[in-house]
């Protein structure tokens, strides 16, 4: 059994906006309650002081309990990557999760019906294969003042059977991460990525500034605030829409696919190119392939960050120890001859790899 989540727009009226802005309002104040207390108490034990915790679905406030218990494992499990839990604002992104029991979540003659809240227009546009086990409500925080019909979107997980076959691997490729290109392949393509921020920099630098200059709360703070949010918002659906066309593009031409296992996060801090590494959405392009593969029967291999692919010669194995620099693009074999370029060369090297890996097992 798997896993899938799709995502529709849904139009809520008026009395259904109010039933959301509630249930959005008592999921935060559950969870920060909860956060202060330290786990000490149920969100059962809270209605009993809060009565007007009874007016929201009760999976969503359980469901608040979980991610705080969660938000506390990461943190024990992985202090420096995962930070302590915080209190939430009403300024953050506004959703609820709710679970599906007995069939009470479902989709009928273009409409969602969700617990406390009824059917609800949604925009079906794919069909939904497997059981419904959950829903989020997600509230769009750009569409206030630009289309405000338009601002609310559910995430519905879906749990299905999987009966794809592994495919045996014929043909792989290699993928070594560039910063600007996003990748260099073993068969030296490159997708040429746009890259979007950058190039809608000056656009957000201009709103960043008339916002700074806004009092805090006040209408124009307000609609600004909306502004910016619109135009990181495109930056990212932009980005999110060539990321999936090209990743569907490569599990559909190759059978395995492999890459290094990079530490991205410590990449933008190390070597002072945060904007530009957050720019590519690299962590969110290889989550993109190893699914895709998953739901393909293919094969996704990561291979370690320590392997010496842009110092080693694919054609001898030769470990050229000038190559740290990153500065040197291209280099010469001095034990072969074969003249490389830095970023095929080891794109070559991590298919080589990644062969040999599949191979092992």
């Amino acid at each position: 059994m798997m896993n899938k989540a799709y995502k529709f727009r849904i139009y809520p009226t008026a009395e259904q906006e109010i039933m959301f802005t509630k249930t959005f309002g008592c999921v935060r104040f559950i969870y920060n309650k909860m956060l202060e207390d330290r786990l000490t108490k149920t969100p059962a034990a809270y209605k009993k002081v809060f009565e007007w915790l009874k007016e929201v679905d009760c999976f969503a406030l359980c469901n608040a309990q979980m991610n705080l218990m969660q938000a506390f494992r990461n943190h024990k499990r992985n202090p420096k990557h995962f930070r302590a839990p915080h209190f939430k604002s009403r300024r953050n992104r506004q959703s609820y999760s709710t679970n599906n029991q007995r069939n009470k979540i479902r989709i009928e003659n273009g409409k969602l019906r969700l617990p406390k809240v009824g059917w609800i227009k949604i925009v079906a546009h794919r069909k939904i294969e497997g059981i419904i086990k959950s829903v989020t409500v997600v509230k769009n925080p750009s569409n206030k003042y630009y289309n405000p019909s338009n601002k609310y979107y559910v995430s519905i997980l879906v749990e299905y059977e999987n009966q794809v076959l592994k495919v045996v691997p014929k043909n792989f490729v290699g993928l070594d991460y560039s910063m600007h290109e996003l990748y260099v392949s073993s068969d030296g393509q490159v997708p040429n990525y746009p890259r979007f921020y950058r190039k809608s920099e000056k656009k957000l630098i201009g709103i960043h500034r008339k916002f700074s200059r806004k009092v805090r709360g006040s209408h124009n703070w307000e609609k600004f605030r909306c502004r910016l949010s619109k135009a990181h918002e495109r930056v990212a659906n932009q980005r999110r829409d060539f990321l999936h066309k090209l990743s569907a593009q490569l599990v559909e031409r190759y059978d395995a696919i492999c890459i290094e296992d990079l530490n991205m996060s410590a990449m933008s801090r190390a070597l002072s190119f945060g904007k530009s590494v957050h720019d590519n959405g690299w962590g969110t392009f290889t989550r993109m392939l190893e699914y895709k593969c998953k739901w393909h029967g293919k094969h996704f291999i990561k291979i370690g960050k320590f392997e010496p692919t842009s110092q080693t010669c694919h054609v001898c194995g030769y470990k050229n120890l000038a190559t740290r620099d990153l500065k040197v693009r291209k280099w010469c074999c001095p034990q072969c001859g074969t003249y490389h370029d830095r970023d095929i060369n080891a794109a070559i090297n991590i298919r080589n790899v990644g062969y040999r890996r599949w191979c092992g097992n």
